[in-house]
């Protein structure tokens, strides 16, 4: 009798603990009468109805005339377009390698194929997958690195160190030696059947009875099936072509030579992009000077993981600035949606004003942004331009983007240095432009990261 009275107690109270947690009849009542819209309120409510909150938050007096005069600026020739596919990261990297060969050679225009490299890196991020799970196949299905593994075998982001192993292990082409299709500008649908296949496959080699030589057999074969998908997707990667540079009215300016994709970048290129190249973060939520490494977050098995060093935003400006002066683009990625007006290729802090349309406030800074998950990188871009004032501060930036010629500001986007403060997270900067300080941390052992940290999403 005593226990079950001791058993209704308990529920009693737990029940008056859950209360206070719901929303209670009184406390919908209250937020009822608290919420009466007056009539200004009112029309604004109507117009939501009907019409995107950019309309009615777009800030007006911000609407002036843009400045778009960049006292130091690289130049550039043609805009890239990613279409509907998440590959802003090789679109970025080869806009940069292209940037340079243009400007050394000096050609006319030149772009490499994106998908070429797209090809390798899918088959390469499928082998990742099928080895990590090999390794990992004693551990549970319940253990987070395996979880997180089977939630992405696949993805079609990626990062600069990316860039930098596939061009160093497969090489370049230009873009008319292996072109575009549907399937690699559009490829969400095409590569959802690749990760279901993967998924599958990652359950067999988990449960296989296989070891050693056999097992590697069995995933040789698996990735043998994910090679006719890709080559019936984006075409078969060329292994030899016939190339030589063009004048602005199609005419060749030497005679044509065969290279090999590996040829071709070689020859091209004297850059070690690997070793000549480190990528700075601007991370608030972990300590400056310290570099990080991320596990399982690379593009080849035996690439090499995303590293980079996290530095104040004056330690990046600087590198960016002294980069820019010397004619050379670099890498960067951003929250590209926050803040973005897009008909005028402008991100600035002024564009919208939410707080006036909705009646709150919007308070975070960049370092709570990221600890609540509301801000991280999502796009990549080439950063071209700087505008700097009579003290040599700067005031805005330019970027070249993939998003085809007619985005944005003539395939560009402009941004004020107090939106890079707040929105920008890496820089990928050529070791010569950086200061003996940063070189110096750079040398030091990393902290490794788990796959699964939320700041390390690749760009899309």
């Amino acid at each position: 009798m005593k226990r079950k009275l001791l058993t209704l107690s308990i529920l009693a109270f737990a029940s008056q603990v859950f209360a206070q947690g719901e929303i209670s009849q009184e406390l919908l009542n209250s937020l009822r009468s608290n919420s009466k819209l007056n009539p200004a309120e009112r029309a604004l409510r109507n117009g939501l109805a009907t019409s995107d909150i950019r309309t009615f938050a777009l800030n007006r007096d911000n609407q002036t005339e843009q400045n778009t005069y960049f006292n130091y600026s690289v130049p550039s020739k043609g805009i890239t377009d990613q279409k509907s596919s998440g590959r802003c990261w090789l679109f970025t990297g080869l806009n940069v390698l292209r940037s340079q060969l243009i400007n050394q050679k000096n050609l006319e225009e030149l772009e490499f194929s994106q998908v070429y490299l797209f090809f390798y890196d899918q088959l390469e991020k499928s082998n990742l997958f099928l080895q990590a799970v090999i390794d990992t196949r004693k551990n549970s299905m319940e253990d987070k690195t395996v979880q997180w593994l089977f939630q992405h075998p696949l993805s079609d982001g990626g990062t600069f160190t990316g860039v930098a192993d596939l061009v160093s292990k497969y090489g370049l082409v230009p873009k008319g030696v292996m072109p575009e299709t549907f399937a690699s500008n559009n490829t969400s649908r095409f590569t959802s059947f690749i990760k279901r296949k993967l998924r599958e496959d990652g359950l067999a080699l988990r449960e296989s009875n296989k070891k050693g030589a056999e097992l590697n057999k069995q995933k040789e074969k698996m990735l043998a099936e994910i090679y006719h998908i890709l080559v019936m997707g984006f075409g078969e990667p060329p292994t030899e072509f016939t190339w030589a540079p063009k004048d602005k009215d199609g005419n060749y300016t030497s005679a044509p030579r065969k290279f090999t994709p590996q040829q071709f970048y070689q020859e091209m290129f004297a850059d070690d992009l690997n070793s000549n190249y480190i990528m700075l973060m601007n991370d608030p939520t972990r300590d400056y000077w310290k570099t990080y490494e991320i596990q399982y977050d690379r593009h080849t098995y035996d690439g090499h993981n995303w590293l980079y060093l996290n530095v104040p935003m004056d330690e990046i400006k600087q590198a960016a600035i002294t980069s820019i002066k010397d004619s050379t683009m670099m890498y960067m990625s951003c929250d590209v949606s926050k803040e973005l007006d897009s008909e005028r290729g402008l991100l600035d802090l002024k564009n919208y004003d939410y707080s006036s349309i909705l009646g709150v406030t919007f308070g975070m800074d960049k370092r709570q942004r990221i600890m609540s998950f509301d801000s991280g990188s999502t796009h990549a871009m080439t950063l071209k331009a700087v505008d700097l004032d009579a003290n040599n501060k700067p005031v805005k930036w330019e970027v070249e983007n993939s998003w085809g010629a007619t985005s944005g500001f003539k395939g560009h986007l402009i941004m004020t240095d107090e939106w890079l403060d707040e929105y920008l997270f890496r820089l990928v900067v050529n070791k010569k432009y950086l200061s003996s300080k940063i070189l110096e941390a750079a040398k030091q052992k990393p902290t490794l990261l788990p796959c699964w940290d939320p700041m390390f999403a690749s760009e899309e």
